[in-house]
């Protein structure tokens, strides 16, 4: 039992709490001009960041704020 346990740990819990780590470390360290994808799937560039959110140019004259927590991937640096 105590051997399943220490399998699982090291191919499901590890991998994920790593993953998880990286992804938070991300996201503290955008800046202005990082082009980004959030969850949900929307394509942006940041314009401007505070505490828990950050402003997305989406178009020309469209801007949103997100939670910081909703970046889901960095895809270009600024």
């Amino acid at each position: 039992m105590l051997l399943i346990f220490g399998v699982m740990y090291f191919v499901m819990i590890r991998p994920q709490m790593k993953q998880q780590k990286e992804l938070a470390q991300m996201q503290s360290k955008l800046k202005k001009n990082d082009e980004v994808v959030t969850n949900g799937g929307l394509h942006g560039t940041v314009v401007n960041l505070k505490d828990s959110v950050v402003t997305l140019r989406i178009d020309d004259n469209v801007r949103m704020d997100v939670d910081r927590n909703c970046v889901g991937r960095l895809v270009k640096e600024g």
